[in-house]
């Protein structure tokens, strides 16, 4: 199974893997900017962090996926844009920046990564 997803990752042209990494990236900010009243209300705060890590984790693991070469820029370039997505939501006035929501994103970033690196280690030995 290993090898099918493999070559089915490596099949996907680099410039299409960029266009899905770069349409969600877009995706995440838009919507990490809209004023409230234009989002679904989160039923407990919880899900509101729950819903950073997970847009985060799924961006990470586009990311890798779309420059495999990259992973210190991929990472770095993620956590810089949790941390300017939270300093805009500051200056929008209809939005509020929040550590914990930073945080969030880091540990998206995080589990994103570990994901990613965990599959490539399963390739290598399997």
């Amino acid at each position: 199974m290993g090898a099918a997803i493999r070559g089915w990752a490596a099949a996907v042209p680099r410039w299409m893997r960029g266009l899905v990494f770069w349409a969600a990236l877009t995706a995440v900010v838009v919507l990490s900017l809209l004023p409230p009243q234009h989002l679904p209300e989160a039923a407990f705060r919880l899900w509101d962090k729950a819903q950073h890590a997970v847009g985060f984790a799924l961006l990470t693991v586009l990311g890798l996926w779309a420059h495999p070469r990259r992973v210190r820029t991929v990472l770095a370039g993620l956590l810089l844009l949790g941390a300017g997505i939270e300093i805009a939501q500051g200056a929008t006035g209809w939005r509020h920046a929040d550590a914990w929501d930073l945080l969030a994103n880091a540990v998206g970033v995080w589990a994103g990564a570990w994901l990613v690196f965990s599959v490539r280690r399963s390739w290598k030995t399997g």
